[in-house]
């Protein structure tokens, strides 16, 4: 009775393997948990977006390298309760090839 199982893939890692194979997926990713920052309460899903696609982009190490930080400093600084400086963003942004824009929001009258 020796059934061979097929290797289980996490979805992280399958999620990390999209990213890397379709730029305007990763695009779109993070454009939506960006949206998140507003929210002082999921602020965390920003910044963890953020860190899987710096793994799919060259992996964290290479991201920090790249923007001038420690492997550290970027692992804590996009974690959950991560706090990155726009410095830190900017360069981290710039690493996967990406940059930071503005849209209009909703416009409150006063």
């Amino acid at each position: 009775m020796n059934k061979k199982v097929a290797a289980a893939v996490s979805h992280h890692e399958r999620e990390v393997a999209e990213l890397r194979a379709d730029r305007e997926l990763a695009v779109e990713y993070l454009k939506a948990a960006m949206e998140s920052l507003d929210d002082p309460d999921d602020r965390a899903a920003a910044l963890l977006a953020l860190r899987t696609v710096a793994e799919a982009y060259g992996g964290l190490g290479a991201v920090a390298a790249e923007a001038g930080i420690s492997r550290e400093s970027l692992y804590r600084t996009l974690s959950a309760k991560g706090n990155p400086t726009l410095k830190t963003l900017l360069a981290v942004l710039k690493a996967v090839g990406m940059k930071l824009s503005v849209e209009p929001g909703q416009h409150v009258a006063a």
